[in-house]
């Protein structure tokens, strides 16, 4: 079982600049939770930084540096192709999609770098956009089939170039999509449907080239948001045949309006207001008694519920994964325990798995830790010693 964490936590707009947080941050996790062990690390490398490691000379000398440092980079996450610590990224983290050339170039660009970083013998994993943020509301029919044939034209093409790599070099590499709110792609049902509609449907050659080097990223968070439970979720995947082959661990925000005083109502919707930033899109899901609403971004949620909030709110934003509460503001850290379960129960191989807190430089001052590296180690101890309840 593989586990680590996802480096789309610190800038890496450039190789240099990866390499810089990579000595600033990651060996500073690594001596706090593993200094006698190597340090799984999930890279997050920018279609620039990307540009650069094609060079193989370049490539290279990356993984020989890798190695010296003990870092392992058993997983990419492919879902940012910009700048993911612009002043302010929402929708841009969703472009270009699967449907655009750019995503199949930068995805193989992806792939072929992991086979070179990674170490011998060892298989790779890469995470991506769940195809793109919908097409606007009423795009003819015929633009969204044509979207859809095209991002599963694009994920063909994709694993045809991992299949070239495993039979070139006998190293599996397997590209996960990642569900999320309000994405084409938001539930197990939306990721099942399209395996079976726009991937599983082609000849038997393709179709299992794809099974081979394409399923899913289970991203707890996202999952938590839209109210799944993480039993059903994975067990959709196996019984689908899309093997879940990552785990983004993630804890997303939970307020529980329900039976509480208009004063009580008030505290939360201060305490909740503060996760509402302009940097990330903090989709919204509100589940009462009669009905399941979205919002696009949290500060959308807090102008239609006013003053008297109702119901239980889910909120898209990744907050420390041993947090199960800060006063007012609870959290679905829950999840994490039954999404392991889940797996151990279903899956009939363990996925790896990537702690994902991206967002501490935007986290309320109580939820801080003293530095980033201590949270990250913090996070990943809190995690292994799960782990270690459960083997």
């Amino acid at each position: 079982m593989k586990i680590g964490y996802c480096g789309n936590v610190h800038p890496g707009r450039t190789l240099e600049e990866v390499k810089q947080n990579l000595v600033t941050h990651s060996l500073d996790v690594k001596s706090k939770f593993s200094p006698d062990e190597p340090l799984g690390i999930g890279l997050w490398l920018s279609a620039t930084t990307a540009k650069e490691l094609e060079h193989t000379e370049t490539c290279l000398q990356f993984r020989d540096w890798l190695r010296e440092h003990d870092l392992v980079p058993y997983t990419l996450n492919g879902f940012p192709f910009g700048d993911f610590h612009q002043e302010v990224v929402k929708h841009d983290v969703y472009l270009p999609t699967w449907a655009d050339p750019e995503r199949l170039q930068y995805t193989n660009q992806l792939a072929s770098i992991l086979n070179v970083l990674l170490p011998e013998g060892q298989n790779g994993t890469i995470s991506t956009l769940p195809l793109g943020w919908p097409l606007p509301d009423g795009t003819p029919s015929s633009q969204v089939t044509e979207f859809f044939n095209r991002c599963g034209d694009n994920v063909q093409k994709c694993a045809e170039h991992l299949d070239s790599i495993a039979q070139a070099d006998g190293r599996n590499l397997f590209i996960c999509l990642e569900p999320e709110p309000g994405c084409v792609l938001d539930t197990c049902e939306d990721v099942v449907n399209f395996f079976d509609n726009h991937l599983f449907n082609r000849t038997s050659t393709e179709t299992n080239i794809i099974r081979s080097h394409f399923g899913v990223c289970h991203d707890i968070c996202h999952s938590a948001v839209m109210f799944e439970s993480q039993a059903k979720a994975i067990e959709q995947y196996c019984n689908a045949n899309i093997r879940v082959g990552k785990v983004q661990v993630s804890s997303a925000v939970e307020v529980n309006f329900e039976q509480s005083t208009p004063i009580q109502k008030q505290k939360k919707i201060e305490q909740l207001a503060r996760f509402a930033e302009p940097k990330y899109l903090h989709q919204t899901v509100i589940r009462t008694e009669t009905e399941t609403l979205f919002f696009e971004d949290l500060t959308d949620a807090l102008h239609s519920a006013g003053a008297d909030p109702q119901g239980c709110w889910r909120v898209h934003f990744h907050v420390p994964i041993f947090t199960e509460a800060v006063d007012q503001i609870g959290t679905t850290q829950f999840d994490i325990a039954n999404c392991l379960d889940s797996i151990q129960s279903f899956c009939p191989e363990s996925p790896h798995f990537e702690v994902e807190t991206y967002a501490w430089n935007v986290l309320p001052e109580e939820m801080q830790s003293q530095t980033l590296a201590d949270g990250i180690a913090k996070e990943l101890s809190w995690f292994d010693t799960l782990i270690n309840s459960r083997i």
